[in-house]
């Protein structure tokens, strides 16, 4: 039997479709719902987290056993929010295949003929909801998560679906492990989604920017937050970060202009990373600018239309912060700081600066929207899809998304570095270099004699060293230098900007 349901809606109040649906969290919609006036209490009492995923099924009820799962994801290894919230829908979207193709079966009575007939119907059927091996071996991975759990905690007999021994080739040699039948082998690698700068710089300001491929404005462009878009479209390119990454940034995050050693040095909190490691990356001088100026003006004037309007109110859960630095903040009312790297995604969303007085200011969250408030990576993903639309109306071919810019950086930056280290060496930028002297030049001899001369075992083992060494730093820094003067110059002389002058 499946474990008991309960009635839930207090997040949702609009009527729901007779179909299993993923919904999330919302102390501000629960605050507002009606016949339920301590719901966001009940959410805070509960640990859940704002815009914590949630399944209901079509009649609008709610699966204790099922969605206690979901809370629990992080703690059996799914440890970024957007991973969480990809497992969640991906148990959703078979829940609904139960339900609307296999007789109204929930999860908890599904067997390995299902598993098989959903993959027929997801990964064998060709149309606009046929997903890649991918996805689909995502999907595989959720659903064995959920047996995992469902196993450990004695909701489940025994796994309903069959699993089989393979041999695989890891960094560590052949291993054994034990995988569900119905994933399915990658084909051979494709090459990464790759546009140029040129095409890149087309697509921002015709699909995000609202201009035309002309470089002119477009009157019938409806667009509000053009600016925006296109400042987090470059912040993403021009440092590689992840859509995730990218979205939760505070604005105590964004780096000075001026005073410090670095400029443009962006440190990503371990939080918010995926596998919880952290980074620093780098934002070119040019863009960086842009980015302040985009704070300092269209911002800062949403914030301080909010404050006229009323300012924010403090909702049950909102974090008050007193005092917020380049690190670490403080709350209102305690004396220990709180580094970012222990604040996560849903933390951050519910930072609220507070000034001398105790008023509320404005939110931490760099990214904001219409009424002020933090968006959603979400947000992200239907503004790239507007813009791929709009350009495929000019008949633009270039289709990009927010994962499209980190491979961008990535073969930029790798062709940028290469020619760096060439310098260094003193070899001629035009040499005609195979593959295993360019993997020398770039780590391979350099690391192989520290080694030696080190008497380290794995040559792994010195790239310790690398920390404390600012040559590696400066190769990087100055090969941003150089794509930041290349895009410069790409964008003085697009469509227009004679026009313009």
């Amino acid at each position: 039997m499946p474990p008991t349901t309960t009635e839930a809606a207090a997040s949702s109040p609009e009527p729901l479709e007779a179909v299993v649906q993923l919904r999330r969290t919302s102390r501000t919609r629960a605050s507002d719902a009606p016949g339920v006036p301590d719901a966001a209490d009940v959410l805070r009492r509960a640990n859940v987290d704002e815009d914590q995923p949630f399944i209901l099924g079509p009649d609008g009820s709610y699966d204790l056993q099922l969605n206690r799962c979901l809370r629990e994801l992080d703690g059996w290894g799914v440890r970024s929010e957007n991973g969480r919230l990809a497992y969640s829908r991906d148990i959703m979207l078979f829940c609904r295949f139960l339900h609307e193709s296999r007789g109204g079966k929930s999860i908890w009575e599904c067997d390995g003929a299902d598993l098989r007939a959903y993959k027929v119907v997801r990964l064998r059927t060709p149309g606009p909801h046929q997903v890649t091996v991918g996805t689909w071996n995502r999907s595989i991975a959720a659903l064995d998560k959920w047996v995992q759990w469902a196993i450990y905690e004695g909701l489940l007999a025994g796994e309903p679906f069959r699993y089989v021994d393979k041999t695989v080739l890891t960094p560590q040699g052949l291993k054994q492990v034990r995988v569900n039948d119905q994933h399915e082998d990658d084909p051979e690698d494709a090459p990464p989604e790759f546009v140029s700068m040129e095409d890149y710089l087309l697509w921002r300001d015709v699909g995000l920017r609202g201009e035309l491929p002309e470089g002119r404005p477009d009157p019938s462009w409806r667009g509000r937050h053009g600016e925006r878009n296109a400042m987090f479209a470059d912040t993403l390119v021009h440092t590689g970060m992840r859509l995730g990454e990218g979205a939760s940034l505070l604005i105590s995050e964004v780096p000075p202009l001026h005073g410090a050693r670095l400029v443009g040095d962006v440190r990503l909190s371990a939080a918010v990373t995926k596998r919880g490691k952290r980074r620093t990356v780098y934002l070119p001088k040019r863009v960086l600018r842009a980015l302040h100026h985009f704070v300092e003006i269209e911002r800062d004037e949403l914030v301080q239309r909010v404050l006229s309007q009323g300012g924010y109110p403090v909702l049950e859960g909102d974090l008050l912060v007193a005092r917020a630095g380049r690190h670490a903040l403080r709350l209102l009312d305690t004396s220990k700081a709180w580094s970012y790297n222990a604040i996560g995604a849903a933390d951050r969303q519910r930072l609220l600066r507070v000034d001398s007085d105790g008023v509320p200011a404005g939110p931490l969250w760099l990214w904001l929207g219409d009424e002020g408030q933090p968006l959603q990576p979400s947000t992200w993903q239907s503004a790239f899809r507007r813009a791929n639309q709009r350009c495929a109306k000019f008949g633009i071919p270039t289709e990009i998304h927010p994962h499209t810019l980190r491979h961008v950086y990535a073969v930029h930056m790798l062709g940028l570095l290469l020619r760096q280290t060439l310098r260094e060496l003193g070899r001629p930028e035009n040499a005609s270099l195979a593959r295993a002297e360019i993997r020398r030049l770039l780590i391979g001899n350099p690391m192989r004699r520290l080694q030696l001369l080190l008497g380290h075992s794995q040559e792994s083992t010195v790239y310790t060293y690398l920390d404390v060494l600012d040559d590696a730093q400066d190769i990087v820094l100055a090969a941003l230098a150089e794509w930041d003067a290349q895009i410069a110059a790409l964008e003085a002389v697009k469509p227009g900007a004679e026009a313009a002058e």
